[in-house]
């Protein structure tokens, strides 16, 4: 058969879910170093940092699950080992960071990489009429490139 159960052209639907799997390894790092650096901040900034942080890491938690539930829908499986996170994530881990500046320059350097992996997939999934993978990417575009203006605006960059 061709086709996936839902209908997308079986080929297709793995190659996405193949880079899906990348987007998904990327945001568990993304995810660990959100909780790191709300639980190690430090500063004159704590209190409004922690509660960003938080927000990031829930946020993260949320596109973790609905990435995952994505691949499951095309029909592939979606890697779970931290193992396998740290072999395909381009994301460093960021250890030990406590100072807002860093932290804050650590999570635009994140974006930087997930968002040229959603603009490929909303390009793949566009090109394979994958509307369920295309709405969720440029939702995930939309709401990330004006957090990367605000981050910048923060750090005066």
């Amino acid at each position: 058969m061709n086709t996936t159960r839902i209908g997308l052209n079986r080929a297709a639907s793995e190659e996405t879910a193949n880079k899906l799997n990348e987007l998904l390894a990327n945001y568990q790092v993304f995810y660990m170093n959100s909780r790191g650096f709300h639980w190690n901040i430090k500063g004159d900034k704590f209190f409004e940092l922690h509660l960003k942080f938080e927000e990031l890491y829930n946020d993260s938690l949320i596109k973790i699950d609905e990435i995952a539930e994505r691949i499951l829908t095309l029909g592939f499986a979606p890697l779970h080992t931290y193992t396998d996170f740290l072999k395909v994530a381009k994301i460093p881990e960021a250890k030990n960071v406590s100072d807002g500046a860093e932290a804050l320059k650590a999570v635009l350097a994140g974006y930087e990489v997930l968002l040229p992996l959603e603009r490929e997939l909303l390009s793949m999934s566009g090109d394979s009429e994958d509307e369920g993978t295309n709405a969720l990417m440029s939702d995930y575009i939309r709401e990330q490139e004006k957090l990367v203006w605000m981050y910048s605006a923060y750090l005066n960059q």
